[in-house]
């Protein structure tokens, strides 16, 4: 079988920054990681320290590390195959088919909860993923660059519907970052969609639970701060794979092809840097007073705003004050996963930081998405409701 050489006629605007971007970000992002996950161990724990706290090389590299993330990866790969849950089909490709989807995330997060708590009564020392950590964020990485490559070099064996619009520009290093295929399967193993929801989003509520032992190693017991943090993002997390089959609307399954960006994202930028909070606290304990802690938990406990995938606009409740309200919902939640860290210093709101430019980033890309697929009506809906994602400010 010879590989497709035919080329999308789609002249898509290019994002992140174009080429550069796609040369640059590959290489910034994974450095990122590293360095947060550095400062948030030194005890200053400043992001503007001088000379930056690097840590060892020989820090970087453990063989048990290497064990661990192809085990967990592994695992998650069984549990995605089990024939238990349900099966849905998702939106209508190019061609006019319809892809099937195991939805049965929950019943993986629940069935390794098993297994950790098993894990934990046989006394095996969760607590030294923090010891673990940077070798495993290395790992984590390097497997992302090694997917990543994959799906670039098979995608050109991929039939012409198959592929994303976004990501066949005929440089090799946009594509290889926007990814060139939209749905690459292993057999009926859906890539994208497996790591979307599965390794990295349960590997995040794992190592946050790795923090919390080792707090419970080092102090006796876990702190009311961690407790929140770990109890919050245990709640997000749960929400998305018990509402798994949302994802299927989403940008990253519907427009989006599978490349680093994807890739890296799921697999590495998620678990280790949206737990940031957890380690933090291990090296940096705060005390909460009970009624700053009922107040974090109000700030948390949102409404869930169903998304509309109807072909009508909402201009009532939330939908009228602003066209997101599931984003600005994001923005609070984020911050009060932040909030049991104090005020001293700002790394425990990287994740807020980051995400408001990551949510303003995507709105963008709504907006361009739906002023196309609707048209005329999308201006009569923006003026209704003028507010993106904050009312009254933006």
């Amino acid at each position: 079988m010879k590989p497709n050489k035919h080329k999308l006629t789609h002249s898509a605007e290019r994002e992140f920054g174009g080429a550069l971007g796609a040369t640059c970000i590959p290489v910034f992002l994974p450095l990122t990681v590293l360095y947060l996950l550095s400062v948030c161990r030194s005890p200053a724990a400043s992001v503007l320290q001088w000379p930056p706290p690097l840590p060892p090389t020989a820090h970087l590299w453990d063989p048990l590390a290497v064990v661990l993330i192809v085990g967990w990866i592994t695992l998650q790969s069984f549990l995605y195959l089990l024939p238990i849950g349900k099966v849905s089909e998702g939106l209508v490709l190019r061609d006019g088919s319809r892809l099937k989807y195991p939805i049965n995330g929950f019943h993986a997060l629940s069935i390794t909860a098993v297994l950790l708590i098993v894990c934990l009564w046989l006394g095996m020392p969760h607590g030294y993923l923090f010891e673990l950590i940077l070798p495993l964020a290395v790992c984590a990485i390097g497997v992302s660059y090694l997917l990543s490559m994959y799906l670039y070099i098979r995608s050109f064996w991929a039939p012409q519907h198959a592929l994303s619009l976004g990501g066949n520009t005929g440089n090799p290093l946009y594509d290889f970052f926007m990814g060139r295929e939209l749905n690459p399967r292993i057999g009926d193993f859906d890539l994208k969609y497996f790591c979307e929801l599965r390794p990295g989003l349960i590997g995040w509520v794992v190592i946050n639970l790795g923090m919390l032992m080792k707090e419970v190693e080092l102090r006796g017991s876990p702190s009311l701060a961690m407790l929140l943090v770990n109890g919050f993002q245990l709640l997000y997390v749960t929400d998305a794979l018990w509402n798994e089959e949302a994802v299927l609307t989403t940008m990253d399954i519907v427009h989006d092809g599978f490349g680093f960006m994807l890739a890296f994202g799921d697999l590495a930028w998620v678990p280790f840097t949206y737990g940031l909070q957890a380690m933090f606290l291990v090296v940096h304990p705060q005390s909460l007073s009970t009624l700053g802690a009922a107040g974090i938990i109000l700030l948390n406990d949102l409404e869930t705003i169903a998304t509309a995938t109807g072909k009508h606009l909402l201009v009532s409740g939330w939908w009228g004050f602003v066209r997101h309200p599931n984003y600005l919902g994001d923005l609070l939640m984020a911050l009060a996963w932040s909030l049991p860290c104090g005020m001293s210093h700002i790394l425990p709101y990287f994740y807020v930081i980051y995400f408001t430019i990551l949510l303003i980033h995507r709105e963008a890309r709504d907006e361009k998405h739906c002023r196309a697929k609707y048209g005329l009506a999308w201006d009569t809906y923006c003026r209704r409701v003028p507010y993106r994602i904050i009312p009254y400010i933006y």
